[in-house]
């Protein structure tokens, strides 16, 4: 363990590079941290202690709980909302705005959150994780729906932690990103990847076939011209994943290259878009441009986007910044 940098010390360190900083950041990620650390150890222990399976409801885009999703947005409620450094937040799991309870000061940031992306996947064992955003407030204030619904080029931070064989925090602060594993012995992330940049450059792409029958004609065509392989324009042989956890799916990218879609489907008009832009597309766009890559509706910057509503949707295109070129291209071409 000697000379390893932990997640606090390297908050902490960025910190005194900020001449107007008040070591309130600092502590906010620090809460998040910590609520990170307890779903952890929960997804760990699964049906050691009884929190896997449905819980009988669904959230407010109509797709089925599982229990832990309500677990772990409790969880993450619970850790942020008595700090005092928060205005409001924003979850996946809850309809409207969460308010800071009135026994507790209100801070100058706004924290947005999947506390458990890709759950449909714990009940069979895969990588499942937790995606947040922050935004500056006015100090003070009681937010409204309009004060979270800013455009991504202007989040403070963004992160997602990974549960998977070991447990992991990606963060981006604006200044290139950062990937932390947790040490179970001590129950600290030490920092094991500094400076992740994605290769501009792939062969391997991550997309769900069994809705290729809902692309439009350019996702058609990228897809079919990687399948083609060696035979095909792009002279090269490709490999597909597909995980079904956004956290799982960036990671890997961020690790070893690649190109994730979540293409435009159309198969329902009210759903244009699988993810959604507040918490799951925004925070995972800021990481992914942060280490280098690029990401992308097909027809736009993901960050330049206005967000009309909480929970809309949208579609996604990241990685490599050459592929999400390519498939943005062939999107402008009609």
């Amino acid at each position: 363990m000697a000379n390893k940098v932990t997640l606090t010390q390297f908050i902490i360190e960025q910190q005194r590079g900020l001449p107007d900083a008040s070591g309130t950041f600092s502590l906010l990620l620090n809460n998040i941290v910590t609520a990170c650390k307890k779903i952890s150890h929960l997804v760990n222990r699964g049906n050691l202690v009884g929190v896997l399976g449905s819980a009988g409801s669904e959230n407010v885009q109509g797709e089925v709980q599982k229990k832990l999703d309500i677990i772990t947005n409790d969880i993450m409620v619970d850790a942020l909302n008595w700090t005092g450094h928060l205005a409001g937040m924003a979850s996946e799991e809850v309809d409207d705005i969460i308010t800071i309870p009135e026994q507790y000061p209100k801070g100058k940031y706004l924290a947005l959150f999947d506390p458990l992306d890709g759950s449909s996947n714990i009940d069979v064992n895969l990588a499942v994780g937790t995606i947040f955003s922050i935004l500056r407030c006015r100090e003070g204030v009681d937010p409204a729906p309009e004060d979270f619904l800013r455009k991504g080029v202007e989040q403070v931070c963004a992160g997602f932690v990974l549960y998977g064989p070991s447990t992991m925090m990606v963060l981006t602060t604006g200044h290139g990103v950062n990937g932390f594993t947790l040490d179970q012995d001590i129950g600290e992330f030490i920092l094991t990847h500094p400076n992740m940049k994605i290769p501009e450059e792939t062969s391997e792409f991550a997309i769900n076939m069994s809705n290729q029958r809902f692309w439009e004609p350019p996702v058609q065509r990228y897809i079919d011209e990687c399948l083609q392989g060696t035979e095909g324009p792009r002279e090269k042989n490709f490999n597909m994943r597909w995980i079904a956890s956004l956290v799982a799916e960036v990671y890997r990218i961020l690790t070893r290259g690649g190109v994730f879609l979540y293409p435009l489907d159309l198969r329902d008009p009210a759903k244009p878009g699988k993810l959604r832009i507040m918490y799951e597309a925004n925070p995972m766009a800021f990481i992914i441009e942060q280490a280098g890559g690029a990401c992308s509706t097909g027809r736009e910057r993901v960050l330049d986007i206005k967000p009309t509503g909480i929970h809309q949707r949208v579609p996604l295109v990241l990685g490599s910044k050459n592929e999400v070129e390519r498939i943005v291209a062939y999107h402008l071409e009609g």
